[in-house]
């Protein structure tokens, strides 16, 4: 459920961008697609580079286009979320969003934001973050998935295997969750 409130509380934070820009593309960022495509929004989903099963999975939900965190989709975003906690997409993503565009850092954590060119903040880019969830944020994301058919793809893992979930997450090695059981047998 956290992947899908956080999600929705990072959506939110972009206003109303018609052309979202998703890095990261992951638990949160599966669902929070599906929902940015059925208000109409056009979704760009940047992943490590050379992740073709991410990219595929991206194409795969609706996603007008798939990529690495390292290209250009062609066309300037109106907003972008990140939920991969790499500093270094904060530079790319203001890159990539319109002059009075927002970025929006949806994870908990993140590594260091690199210096960067006073450029890409200029012309009234925003950035914000995400810190807490609220009741309000739980009851418009369940009207939502209430009213619609949102796919999530998990992966199950033994409550005894968090580590390897983590790992497999570090590596790339996932597409959509990973999701702790507390007495699965694979």
């Amino acid at each position: 459920m956290c992947a899908g409130l956080i999600g929705h509380r990072a959506l939110r934070m972009t206003g109303d961008a018609k052309a979202l820009g998703i890095y990261g593309f992951g638990a949160a960022a599966h669902i929070v697609a599906q929902v940015a495509q059925l208000e109409q929004r056009s979704v760009y989903a940047f992943t490590r580079p050379g992740d073709s099963n991410a990219q595929t999975f991206a194409r795969s939900l609706g996603c007008v286009w798939a990529g690495g965190s390292d290209e250009h989709p062609g066309t300037t975003m109106d907003a972008a979320i990140i939920f991969e906690p790499v500093g270094d997409l904060v530079p790319r993503a203001l890159e990539a969003v319109r002059k009075g565009g927002t970025v929006v850092l949806g994870g908990i954590h993140m590594s260091e934001i690199p210096a960067m060119p006073y450029r890409l903040l200029w012309g009234e880019r925003t950035v914000r973050s995400v810190a807490n969830l609220t009741r309000r944020d739980a009851q418009e994301f369940l009207a939502i998935a209430g009213r619609t058919r949102i796919k999530t793809e998990i992966v199950p893992y033994a409550l005894a295997d968090a580590n390897t979930a983590l790992r497999h997450l570090r590596e790339g090695q996932l597409t959509g969750a990973a999701v702790l059981v507390p007495e699965y047998s694979t």
